[in-house]
C-alpha cells in the first residue's frame, strides 16, 4: 500500500467515524447541537431527505452463513454546499430533519475551516452521550446477569 492510499484509508475512516456519531446521535440532540454552531453556510439538496426500507443481514453465529434477518427504516439524505463540497446520511427511522442535519454537517466536516468547530461542538458531545447511554445500558444488564455453575458430587 502506497502512502497517498494509506492517507486515504485514514480519511476515510475518519468520516466513517463521525458519520457513525451523527447517525447514532437522537434527533433532539443533534438539533440542541447544531443549533449551537449558529449561522451556517448555504446549502442545497442534491437528494432530499427520504425515507425508505433497506434489508439487515445477519450471520449465524457472527461467522455462519449470511441470511436475511429483516427490513428497517432508513432516512437518507444529499446536499451541497456552495463550492461543492457533499455530504451525505443515513439514519435510522423516520426523521427528515435527523438526516438533513447529518447530511449538513458531514459536509461541515469536510471543510477546513468549519472543521475543528464542528468537531469540537457537535461530534465530541454527541459521541460522550452515546458513550453514557451505552454504559447506562450496560449497567442496567449487568444488573440482570445471572452465573450458572456446575456442582461436582465426587463420584468417579
Amino acid at each position: 500500500m502506497d502512502h497517498c492510499q494509506a492517507g486515504q484509508d485514514a480519511a476515510n475512516a475518519r468520516r466513517a467515524a463521525w458519520m457513525r456519531v451523527l447517525s447514532l446521535a437522537s434527533p433532539a440532540s443533534l438539533e440542541g447541537a447544531f443549533m449551537a454552531l449558529g449561522r451556517l453556510p448555504a446549502h442545497q439538496l442534491l437528494r432530499p431527505a427520504q425515507t425508505g426500507m433497506a434489508m439487515v443481514r445477519a450471520r449465524s453465529g457472527g461467522t455462519g452463513a449470511r441470511f436475511n434477518l429483516g427490513e428497517m427504516t432508513v432516512t437518507r439524505c444529499a446536499v451541497t454546499l456552495d463550492g461543492g463540497v457533499v455530504g451525505v446520511a443515513y439514519v435510522q427511522g423516520r426523521s427528515l430533519r435527523h438526516a438533513e442535519q447529518a447530511a449538513i454537517a458531514d459536509a461541515l466536516l469536510q471543510q477546513a475551516q468549519w472543521h475543528d468547530t464542528v468537531q469540537a461542538q457537535l461530534i465530541e458531545p454527541l459521541a460522550r452521550e452515546h458513550a453514557a447511554k451505552v454504559e447506562r445500558q450496560a449497567r442496567v444488564a449487568a444488573q440482570t446477569k445471572v452465573e450458572f455453575f456446575t456442582m461436582v458430587r465426587g463420584e468417579d
